[in-house]
């Protein structure tokens, strides 16, 4: 017996051989990747033609020729600096976060006690930590991963919280009329119901940490980054400030592509809609 003609639709396509939406998805997938490029040729463009003012936005091709004569150990001692320092600081701020989080969650007694404080804490600069943290540590590694876990332990923290506080009531009773004991109810239901949010508080902690990391090395360090923003301000090099600010904006991607995909892994389980791809 033939086969009908369904069965012998490849996955991609419809039987018209028209695409399906997850081709079309997929396409543009591809131009989200390449917009970037299209960016840097348009402002190659606009600097080589005199359109933009090259002491002021110097041409892509300048930023990687100086990056390029920073490649070896040079260039590889500044991005290893300030990736173990905000992996560091982004660990430390993200376990005490969670810690904290999970017992507010619980407990709306420590909720009401600790929330006014960290609230006030979060609404100040991360450059007016910078004083403080130099008085009380020095300038060795310590004041910056300190400055680095503040940033991250604040979005984290919140995320934790709300999490835990909007797990859905009925998957609570259920818990409780099957005499889940404390830690199981927390294990089994709260959460996983609450990882989700958890982990888009854990991508936002990590973006802050590379922010943070900025500020942290103006404590009077000499590898990272953020060193070399400052010195290309200090030298009037735009090329090195603007190519430090393209390395940050790589290795930021890179870590949270990281994490989403960790978090796809983990909450592979979910049964949940991928919206429109119109």
């Amino acid at each position: 017996m033939m086969a009908s003609d369904d069965s012998l639709t490849l996955p991609g396509t419809l039987s018209s051989g028209q695409k399906t939406p997850v081709s079309r998805l997929q396409r543009w997938r591809i131009a989200g990747i390449l917009l970037p490029f299209a960016f840097l040729g348009l402002m190659e463009a606009l600097v080589r033609t005199h359109v933009v003012p090259e002491h002021l936005v110097p041409a892509p091709s300048t930023i990687a020729e100086t990056l390029w004569q920073l490649c070896g150990d040079r260039l590889g001692r500044h991005i290893g600096a300030s990736s173990l320092r905000v992996f560091a600081g982004f660990a430390i701020g993200a376990v005490i976060a969670i810690l904290f989080g999970a017992a507010m969650g619980l407990s709306r007694r420590l909720e009401a006690l600790l929330d006014p404080s960290f609230q006030a804490l979060r609404a100040i600069p991360s450059l007016a930590w910078v004083p403080v943290l130099l008085l009380w540590m020095g300038i060795d590694e310590a004041p910056k991963i300190t400055l680095i876990a503040i940033g991250a332990f604040f979005p984290v923290h919140l995320s934790v919280v709300a999490g835990i506080r909007g797990v859905d009531r009925k998957l609570i009773e259920l818990g409780e009329v099957n005499r889940l004991s404390q830690r199981a109810l927390f294990v089994r239901i709260l959460l996983p119901a609450s990882l989700p949010q958890i982990f888009t508080g854990l991508r936002t902690g990590l973006s802050l940490a590379w922010m943070f990391m900025v500020a942290a090395e103006l404590i009077a360090a000499t590898r990272g980054l953020g060193y070399l923003l400052s010195d290309g301000r200090e030298t009037g090099r735009p090329d090195l400030v603007f190519g430090a600010i393209l390395l940050l904006a790589l290795l930021g991607k890179l870590s949270d592509s990281v994490l989403k995909a960790i978090e796809t892994r983990v909450l592979s389980w979910r049964d949940t809609s991928t919206g429109s791809n119109r």
